[in-house]
């Protein structure tokens, strides 16, 4: 029997698990995907935009499993691991207590219970662990702490709890250096107890990060993670510097947006390959669909600082664009529309020049095309699991098409 080629392409009409919250509309075929997305209004040069988003809401992925006759039910690829999460967020709050109350206090402020996000990172990396054939038993009944069955398993989840830590180091750091207030709906650590605690207790992560990776005594692993931390300052660097060219330039973004988002969960995901001794054409599989993953995550990012609300993204609304920052939506936006160029050069330092340059954006498919470059790579990850080796084992099974099912979780969010 064959895992064979994953197809994005309009599924059945019937509501599906974990999108019912989201969904209230027919499925559109992918005919009509695209062309579905209304044109943006923007009234008194602010962003009132009418994005139809049901029409990406409706994409689907066709998914022909081992066996042709049987499709599985789809279901909410967070659930699957969620006992394995319910122990990781304890595990990382165990690992960032600190012997100085104040740094403590820092340290621990977006692992506590209730802002400690949605876990996206440890959630794909457990989901690959199993995909690549890495069991977990049911955990014995009452015995919460013992749950990891196998020692490669809990270095896996290791690799979990490290990515974590750094993704919640670089975003400590980031809220410093863009001057942030709020994030994950609360005050931000730095609006909240200052610049220099927030440094170090970014610092303070990083280095429990490095104390648990080299605990797996694996050198390659230890590189790979290492060579994310350099990416991510690689990453904050070339945002902080561009020349006029690079800033608009498609190329430049796409890199540096590989430094600062999926170098991350590419490498990550590469490491948890590595450790189950897999071979390395499945480690750069791995490493692809994490790439790809990120990408797209981030460009959709870049839509949501224009679409969204404060509310819904937990940070201020137009939170790049006020920072002189240019995303994938205005680089669009000036290839439609060179005179935007002028405007872009000024720096956004005027409220006045964003007014303009949401105005060109929303006479623009600036929008539509980030979108759709949002797709494509979702696709790319999907086709990189797509391309693992056979395997009939169920758990195998679930857990790849979990995979595939976050990609389009990516790209249909609207937070």
């Amino acid at each position: 029997m064959l895992l064979s080629r994953i197809s994005r392409v309009a599924r059945r009409s019937s509501s599906l698990g974990f999108f019912n919250a989201f969904l209230s509309h027919p499925h559109p075929t992918h005919h009509t995907l695209l062309s579905n997305i209304s044109t943006p209004k923007v009234l008194d040069c602010r962003e009132a935009y009418s994005w139809s988003f049901p029409a990406f809401y409706g994409v689907r992925h066709q998914i022909h499993h081992q066996s042709s006759s049987i499709i599985e039910e789809q279901q909410d690829p967070f659930s699957l691991v969620a006992d394995e999460l319910l122990i990781l967020a304890e595990k990382l709050r165990s690992m960032v207590v600190a012997e100085v109350p104040k740094l403590a206090s820092a340290a621990e402020y977006f692992f506590k219970m209730g802002v400690e996000g949605k876990r996206f990172r440890p959630t794909v990396l457990l989901l690959m662990a199993t995909a690549l054939n890495v069991h977990v038993h049911d955990p014995p009944p009452n015995k919460l702490g013992n749950t990891l069955s196998t020692e490669l398993r809990t270095r896996q989840q290791r690799i979990a709890e490290i990515t974590e830590m750094i993704h919640v180091a670089s975003l400590l750091h980031d809220d410093v250096l863009d001057d942030a207030d709020t994030r994950r709906g609360i005050g931000s650590l730095n609006f909240v107890m200052g610049n220099k605690l927030a440094v170090l207790a970014g610092d303070f992560l990083l280095s429990r990060a490095c104390v648990s990776l080299a605990s797996l005594k694996n050198t390659e692993v230890v590189s790979l993670l290492a060579k994310v931390v350099e990416h991510l300052v690689t990453g904050e660097t070339m945002q902080m510097t561009t020349t006029s060219e690079q800033r608009c330039s498609m190329e430049y973004y796409m890199e540096k947006t590989y430094y600062k988002t999926a170098s991350l969960i590419s490498n990550s995901c590469k490491a948890i390959a590595l450790l189950a001794g897999q071979t390395a054409e499945v480690a750069t599989l791995a490493s692809d669909y994490g790439k790809n993953l990120g990408l797209a995550f981030q460009l959709i990012d870049d839509v949501l600082d224009f679409t969204g609300t404060s509310a819904s993204l937990g940070k201020g609304s137009l939170s790049d664009i006020r920072h002189g920052i240019i995303t994938a939506p205005i680089l669009f936006a000036m290839e439609e529309f060179p005179q935007l160029r002028a405007v872009v050069d000024r720096g956004f330092g005027n409220p006045a020049d964003v007014d303009i340059a949401l105005e060109y954006l929303g006479k623009s498919r600036g929008i539509q095309r980030t979108r759709e470059l949002a797709m494509k790579h979702a696709n790319l990850a999907s086709s990189a699991i797509d391309s693992l080796p056979e395997s009939d084992d169920e758990d195998v099974r679930k857990s790849r098409r979990a995979l595939v099912d976050l990609t389009e979780i990516v790209i249909t969010r609207n937070k």
